[in-house]
């Protein structure tokens, strides 16, 4: 089973606008079969072959003269110097649609974009599935089974066991990916710290309580917690904090880019661990969080999601800046409505007018609060979508 994916008429439309289009995300989050669906007329070469890289490195332009009707190049980053001679042929040619390239770690990847394709390459990001492509699937699936199974394609495609899967996932990375972006000696001590930092997906980023729990030091942390953000494993959400003055918060909020990994990394194998982990809001947060984020990046576009919260505890989940307009954003896994969900927004609301707010929670209502909607969790994307249509 292929699941159609919504990026692809942004990556259509980007390759009659651009000679380069690169699509960058997580290992396995679908970058290679939607580049190859898509472009079925296009050659295909991956550089993680030993073969390919070495010729790639050898002889770029007798790789790419091979290669004159278009061409797919997965894990660029592996050869970023080749960048230097696509810029070349794409100068030359001055044609739209000549490459697509994937990648899925960032530094020596964006480095290279930005000296060697700036202005000639569209960049796109592609993260696991979102709510929208499941059901256009007809993939059915309780709250609970969403936060155990998460969303990578393999899952639903393969039909995975996704503790087995997210278990060979997390092998190979450290193994594999880690390995090559640091000199890591202690992949322990790295596990450990991945699984505290699970711990706290969807809470501010506490550098010096990480430090601690880990045993290592703050800049060891921040470094390690480059590699999970290089490598689309996790997010930061920044503080909104715009002439708010010193008593806000203003370190960002961390999220695991996807909640099944999160799962995985904190124990939870059925669907009743789910149910009696006290984790539960915080894997729900970073489900709906992901959400919004993909359905920016299916457009093409920055996520431009942030956070509220200042030294007295006044919190907002996700505020979405859509132009001028701010638009508060409450994320409850609770099944049933209390107001209380509505404090946080309220006093937002009477610092910086909002026409809209709204509360996601996973209750079956869907009702107008004055002016905040209280919506089904799985309808979440509508906000950006209707947001972004206004």
């Amino acid at each position: 089973m292929i699941i159609n994916r919504n990026l692809s008429n942004k990556l259509l439309e980007m390759l009659k606008q651009y000679p380069v289009v690169t699509l960058v995300g997580p290992r396995q989050s679908g970058k290679t079969t939607l580049v190859r669906s898509l472009c079925k007329d296009f050659a295909y070469i991956n550089l993680e072959d030993p073969d390919i890289r070495e010729i790639a490195t050898q002889d770029p332009r007798a790789l790419l003269n091979r290669y004159p009707d278009g061409l797919i190049i997965d894990e660029v980053q592996q050869v970023p110097t080749l960048l230097s001679y696509i810029q070349v042929i794409a100068d030359e040619k001055k044609r739209e649609g000549l490459y697509v390239l994937t990648g899925s770690h960032q530094p020596a990847l964006h480095s290279a974009l930005s000296q060697s394709l700036a202005g000639r390459t569209a960049i796109l990001q592609l993260l696991p599935l979102s709510f929208t492509e499941l059901h256009q699937a007809k993939i059915t699936l309780s709250t609970n089974e969403l936060l155990l199974n998460g969303f990578y394609p393999r899952i639903f495609e393969k039909q995975l066991n996704p503790t087995e899967m997210y278990r060979d996932y997390i092998k190979t990375y450290l193994e594999r990916d880690v390995r090559q972006l640091i000199n890591l000696k202690d992949l322990i001590t790295f596990q450990r710290f991945m699984k505290l930092c699970a711990a706290r997906t969807g809470t501010i980023l506490n550098m010096h309580s990480l430090s601690n729990d880990v045993g290592v030091d703050s800049h060891t942390i921040k470094k390690w917690l480059s590699v999970l953000q290089a490598t689309y494993l996790i997010d930061f959400v920044p503080a909104y904090f715009e002439n708010f003055g010193k008593q806000v918060i203003k370190s960002p909020k961390l999220y695991f880019t996807d909640v099944g990994l999160v799962s995985y990394l904190l124990g939870i194998e059925t669907i009743a661990q789910i149910d009696r982990d006290p984790l539960r809001g915080q894997l729900f947060e970073t489900m709906i969080a992901m959400e919004l984020i993909k359905t920016r990046f299916n457009k093409g576009r920055d996520p431009h999601l942030y956070f509220y919260r200042d030294s007295q505890k006044h919190e907002v989940d996700l505020i979405y800046q859509c132009g001028t307009k701010l638009i508060p954003i409450e994320i409850k896994a609770a099944q049933t409505f209390s107001y209380d969900f509505l404090k946080g927004i309220q006093y937002f609301c009477a610092l910086k007018k909002c026409e809209k707010s709204y509360v996601i929670y996973s209750g079956d209502q869907e009702i107008q609060l004055k002016d905040t909607s209280l919506i089904h969790y799985q309808k979440s994307a509508t906000i950006i979508t209707e947001a972004d249509a206004n």
